[in-house]
Formats: C-alpha cells, structure tokens, sequence
C-alpha cells in the first residue's frame, strides 16, 4: 500500500509499504479521510516523533476491508470512524473506566503506525460505526470532536450561562457549538485571527472578539455586564490564552484547559491572585475517554454528527491527497496562513 511515512525531521515520504494484516480481534480499515493534527505537526516538522520510520494519523475514517478471527461486533463494508487510543486495560486508572489516564496505553498514529496510508489495521474496539447520515470528512472530525465534548463535560456545566471560548481553532469550534447544543446562554469566541472568528459566527457565536485590539477585555465586560464569565474554556496552547481565563472567568465561575502549552508559562502573583479572589475552579482536560470504553463521548458525537446539530463544513481549511502529504505538512511551516482542518485523501 501507499503511506505517508516520517523518516526524520522534515522527511515524510510518499511510499510503498507492507499492506497491515488484521490479527486476531483487529479489523483492516480502508482509510478515506485523516485530519493531520496540531500534535502531528511537531512529529514531522520537528523532532517529536517517538521513532522512525512511523506512519502517523489518529483522526480518521474509512471502511472495514477485512476481520480477524473472533470479530463479531463489525463486517467488511461497514464505515467507520477511527479511536486511538489502545488503554492497557490494567492499570489502576482503566480499572476505574478513566481510560485517558491510562499509564500504560498505546496510540494509533504515534506509536504505532496510524492512518497516513491506504490501510490501517486497528482493534475491534477502536472502531465505531457511523451512520449512513455521516459523511466520511465528518467522520475523520470525530476525535477532536470527543476532546471537546470531554472538556465541556470535565466542569460541572448546566445550561443558561455565559461560555468563552478562548481559541477559535478546530476544538474551539467544536467546544463553542457543543455548548451552544448544551443549553449556553451566550458564547462568546476569542482569537486573533479574523478568518477564524469568521468560522465561529458562522457556526453559531453570538459575538466574537479579536483578541489583538487593545479594548478586548472591555469588550468582554460588556457583554457579561461587567460580571465576567460562568464558563471559560482555553482551547489554545498560546501562551497569552493561557493567562487569559483568568481575567474572563466571573465570581465562582469555572475554566477548562484543553488546549496544551506549547512553551514555558509564568504567572505573575496578580494574575495568580484573581483565582484565589475570585473562587474560580481550575482543572485541565486530556483526551475524550470514559467507560465503557471508548466511552459516551463517541456516541454522543455520533449523534450530534447524524442530526446536524454539530456542524463541520466551516471547520475544514483544505484537503491534500495522501500523495502531497509533504506539501501538507510544509504548509505549517506558516501557520497564521493555516484556517481550519486540514485532510489527507487517501484515496486519491
């Protein structure tokens, strides 16, 4: 089969390798869509990688080509879309269904080999179905999708209050729609690109706020009546968005990360302090797992997918047939130039 396999920094190829072989309880997947990832970027462009050569891709969809002996739950034809992670089902944390804290799991697309290729080979497990309703580029979103709707749900969310979404990147999309469906009030996108807030008033904002104008904050106020936000989700690893929840959130009112820094962060002892001042709840988000395995997230998604009420088109920046995968990933080397998702076609 063809596969886009990284052989060091900045080598990723266009080659032929071995066709996967389904053992046991694993199906072969026929790829159509992977969405190259913010955590895929650092693996190609820089010095990430966990070994070479690897063939990553974990955000896909295809069809199931063939099944190992003892499948049952899935047949050949059946469209599906792709989950990554392999928890070891062992540890301590899988035993209590927190699958994305798993110490000792593997993960499709980084340290096996992923979905970058015509085929993919992956447990019983690690696909689920979709609908006939669901497009192929709809299902290759499913990942990001889950990691959103983990992060909403890791605060104790209701309906009917005030969100911030600090990031207006694919998760940022995702988060702001997810709680619009969840009953928000008003959400409101921060950014400082202009096509980006343009995706989230398009994908159902009520306002957005370019974060480069000096009077954003103030701007933000207003909305809120001066009283700041109930909910604030960070979804970008920017430094600057990582101190920014803490002057949005409101009174007792609640921040999420799931966005990662990508450098070093300091706080200052009053940025700090409006924590403290405030009883704000801080947690952090990691990945979109719970039990059963692969958890609600998935189902959930697959809903919202199915039904329309999750919407993509807006999302999707641009498609690269799997041949021009280097183009793709050079493509980040100037990223204010990057709008949206980008995906690998495998099939053309």
């Amino acid at each position: 089969m063809k596969a886009g396999v990284v052989h060091a920094r900045e080598d990723i190829r266009y080659e032929e390798i071995a066709t996967p072989i389904p053992k046991p309880g694993e199906v072969l997947i026929r790829v159509k869509y992977t969405g190259i990832c913010g955590s895929d970027v650092p693996r190609v462009n820089g010095n990430a990688a966990h070994f070479y050569p690897i063939v990553l891709g974990h955000e896909f969809s295809g069809v199931i080509e063939k099944v190992g002996e003892g499948v049952t739950s899935l047949k050949i034809g059946d469209r599906v879309a792709g989950i990554p992670l392999e928890p070891c089902m062992k540890c301590d944390d899988c035993k209590r269904g927190n699958f994305s804290l798993c110490k000792h799991y593997i993960f499709i697309g980084s340290r096996v080999f992923g979905s970058f290729a015509e085929y993919v080979c992956v447990p019983e497990a690690n696909a689920i179905k979709i609908s006939d309703l669901i497009s192929f580029e709809q299902a290759a979103l499913f990942e990001p999708a889950t990691i959103a709707l983990h992060g909403v749900e890791r605060i104790d969310y209701n309906g009917g209050c005030t969100v911030a979404i600090v990031g207006a990147g694919t998760i940022g999309l995702f988060t702001m729609q997810l709680a619009k469906i969840f009953g928000a009030s008003k959400v409101i996108a921060f950014d400082i690109d202009g096509d980006r807030l343009e995706a989230a008033k398009k994908l159902g904002a009520d306002a957005v706020i370019n974060t480069l104008n000096s009077n954003y904050m103030d701007q933000a106020m207003r909305l809120t009546n001066g009283n700041g936000f109930d909910y604030v989700y960070g979804t970008s690893g920017a430094v600057p968005t990582i101190k920014m929840p803490f002057s949005l959130v409101g009174n007792k009112g609640k921040i999420c990360y799931i966005g990662t820094p990508t450098s070093a962060v300091t706080f200052s002892i009053d940025e700090w302090e409006q924590i403290n001042r405030k009883e704000a709840v801080v947690t952090g988000s990691w990945m979109s797992y719970s039990a059963p395995f692969p958890g609600h997230e998935w189902s959930a998604i697959a809903h919202f997918f199915a039904t329309g009420q999750l919407k993509y088109k807006n999302i999707i920046f641009k498609i690269y047939p799997l041949s021009k995968i280097a183009d793709a990933f050079s493509a980040f080397k100037y990223p204010n130039r990057i709008k949206g998702k980008i995906l690998i076609d495998s099939e053309i």
